[in-house]
């Protein structure tokens, strides 16, 4: 019997939409965007993010200025109740997809030896 790998993903998708780690995240998160302030705090943060990563990938080298102006962000978020539990469960739900993606391509690591970058 042939096992359609399509078939499993989407269960693997509905187990990870049901879990506990999801559901805690999705909550925290629509806590979040009920709250105007916390919403627009948290958003300026991921505007930052996204900013810093795409000029890092780019090539280009990221400022003194800018890299105070982030931790001065992060500090602000930290401080938040909220975001801060957002961004705590949003920790755990990486490192959940990291394991799961480690089960993932254990038979190609198998196969191959461990990819390294």
């Amino acid at each position: 019997m042939s096992t359609n790998l399509y078939d499993v993903a989407y269960e693997l998708e509905k187990a990870v939409r049901n879990s506990n780690e999801f559901q805690q995240l999705k909550k925290l998160y629509d806590e979040v965007n009920a709250d105007e302030a916390a919403k627009r705090l948290f958003e300026s943060f991921r505007d930052m993010q996204l900013q810093l990563q795409q000029k890092q990938m780019s090539g280009m080298e990221i400022t003194q200025e800018e890299v105070e102006q982030a931790q001065r962000q992060v500090a602000l978020v930290q401080q938040h109740e909220k975001i801060a539990g957002l961004m705590e469960i949003e920790q755990r739900m990486s490192m959940l997809i990291g394991e799961l993606n480690q089960i993932i391509m254990k038979p190609l690591e198998e196969l191959y030896g461990p990819m390294q970058k």
